[in-house]
């Protein structure tokens, strides 16, 4: 996480509505903001650690693996001030715990369609997940051609003297969708919001071709024979003797880490 930094100060800080802020002040309000982020950066850590576990898990249980890969992102000190100035929301801490949900970020990309609703499924499956809000773009996507699904959860992070359930919002789309939505961030940035109606026209058939792109390999996707997919069966019941007597015979088959699916 980037840290804080403070405009220049002056010995008796800068007014704040009228009152001089000392500089024993704005160290303490620094440390607490500081602390306060650390929970977003910990609530991202705590996804990506089960997003990977459930990859690791789907690639040993399965010949198909939904996820392709995973980023994330904490919003800068600065961009969630900044934002709460903008929606002129109450500046501390409770009230943007309770307005500003997308701090702590996480995306997932995956190959197809129906990836989306598998990964979804898994994530808010879980018995420590909440699901606070969905916001599906892909079935109602937006006016300039954006494509993803969106959903705001809350998970709990375990500090060392406090548990905090923190928001989170994860992003799960196709590599298509990922494509567009990296060019169309580079274009936004580039004209400062200001695009050209010419290059608005060319994204917005760009992102057609994203949508016609990911649902031709999603028919594609379900014509391929994918050979039948193994049961676990009940397997606490398995009996281990074979396996015993391969590791503890005069040449036995040793298991080691390299064994296990990568």
């Amino acid at each position: 996480m980037k840290p804080w930094q403070p405009d220049q100060l002056t010995a008796d800080g800068p007014p704040h509505n009228g009152v001089r802020v000392g500089i024993d002040d704005l160290r303490v309000l620094r440390e607490q903001f500081v602390d306060f982020m650390l929970g977003y950066k910990f609530a991202i850590d705590e996804v990506t650690t089960k997003i990977n576990v459930l990859r690791e898990d789907f690639n040993n249980a399965h010949e198909y693996n939904p996820i392709e890969h995973v980023r994330s992102r904490l919003k800068s000190p600065e961009s969630v001030l900044e934002k709460v100035r903008r929606k002129n929301y109450a500046m501390n801490l409770a009230a943007i715990r309770e307005n500003v949900l997308d701090i702590a970020g996480v995306r997932v990309v995956c190959s197809f369609i129906s990836d989306i609703d598998t990964i979804k499924a898994m994530l808010v499956g879980q018995e420590d997940i909440t699901l606070l809000e969905e916001r599906d773009y892909i079935t109602n996507r937006k006016p300039n051609g954006y494509q993803s699904l969106h959903l705001i959860v809350s998970i709990p992070v375990f500090r060392s003297d406090r548990t905090e359930r923190i928001p989170v919002e994860i992003q799960i789309r196709t590599i298509a969708m990922d494509f567009w939505a990296s060019l169309e961030h580079k274009i936004y940035y580039k004209y400062r919001g200001e695009v050209p109606p010419n290059l608005r026209s060319d994204l917005a058939q760009a992102a057609e071709v994203a949508t016609q792109l990911d649902e031709k390999m999603e028919a594609l996707h379900r014509q391929v024979d994918r050979g039948p997919q193994t049961k676990r069966g009940a397997v606490d019941s398995l009996d281990l003797s074979v396996l015993y007597n391969s590791l503890t015979a005069a040449h036995p088959v040793h298991l080691s880490p390299g064994d296990l699916p990568t």
